[in-house]
């Protein structure tokens, strides 16, 4: 269990990155929703000993990670958002560099762990082209497979699926899938599909703070029977959104549909019940959070 008690950072300004978060984390796969800039990052950065938090309490089943980051190294797979590759070595010879980086001891050598490895993120046909001419996700694949060297009790995964394909983000989500079966995987995403398709149980976080923990069935039905659609003109936009939440408003065919939460009363002419989806209720809980004289349920 990663267990989180009134973790704070402030930077120098001052800005404050995280005001109090506490959170609880059990094996498997967990996710982390949330805008860009809303703590995520800072957050993936303190769990894994990288940065120093202002004050609170972060433990690993027992260990308490901000007092001894070397403890947390230890049972630690990490794939930060931005993750670098020498471009022009062998994806064999990158990840035989990277284990050498973390120390991975592997009892029948580094070449066999290598080989094992690529061949686990399906890489193995690859293993002798140059970095540089992979694609984003199989770069991304060759990320994991360093985290998961040494067999890691916690994997962090920070934007893992940002500027991937369709089909290479559902290779990388059964990959991700697979692993959660055998330790504890935090998820750090602002995509709403990554926690819709992989997440038992997720947190939303805005602006340094838990605005939310629940699973995507009960964040869905929170909105059942509340959540309408239909079609208007940017004048009816504008007004529509000075009575009701708007959910999502994208154009089609010149016209904007918009899926609008009503709380009392009957929707707008033309606005009929719709399922709701894990985006609608994320949206909603973000600006609840963000202005909750507004929106607040």
């Amino acid at each position: 269990m990663l267990t989180v008690r009134k973790l704070v950072k402030v930077y120098a300004g001052p800005v404050t990155a995280l005001a109090g978060v506490d959170l609880d984390v059990p094996p498997g796969m967990f996710g982390l929703l949330g805008p860009n800039g809303a703590g995520k990052s800072t957050f993936m950065k303190i769990v894994s000993g990288l940065l120093e938090a202002s004050s609170g309490d972060v433990t690993l089943d027992g260990d308490d990670i901000l007092a001894d980051p070397w403890k947390v190294r230890e049972k630690l797979g990490y794939l930060p958002q931005d993750f670098g590759f020498y471009p022009n070595l062998s994806g064999e010879r990158m990840l035989a560099y990277l284990l050498r980086l973390k120390g991975v001891e592997a009892p029948g050598g580094t070449k066999r762990l290598v080989g094992e490895l690529l061949e686990r993120v399906n890489l193995t046909f690859a293993a002798k082209r140059r970095v540089k001419e992979w694609s984003g996700g199989m770069r991304q694949r060759l990320g994991i497979a360093q985290a998961i060297a040494g067999n890691p009790r916690l994997l962090i995964v920070d934007e893992p699926t940002a500027g991937l394909d369709p089909e290479e983000r559902q290779r990388f989500y059964r990959i991700l899938a697979e692993l959660a079966e055998e330790r504890i995987v935090l998820l750090s995403t602002h995509i709403v599909e990554d926690v819709a398709v992989l997440c038992p149980r997720f947190a939303v976080i805005s602006r340094g703070r838990l605005v939310a923990t629940t699973t995507p069935g009960d964040a869905r039905r929170s909105l059942e029977g509340r959540l309408f659609e239909g079609t208007g003109t940017d004048e009816e936009l504008a007004r529509i959104r000075a009575e009701h939440f708007v959910t999502q408003a994208v154009l089609v065919e010149g016209n904007n549909r918009m899926r609008i939460r009503v709380d009392h009363g009957a929707p707008p002419p033309g606005f009929a019940p719709v399922v709701p989806t894990l985006e609608d209720a994320y949206m909603v809980m973000v600006a609840s959070a963000n202005a909750p004289a507004e929106v607040a349920a």
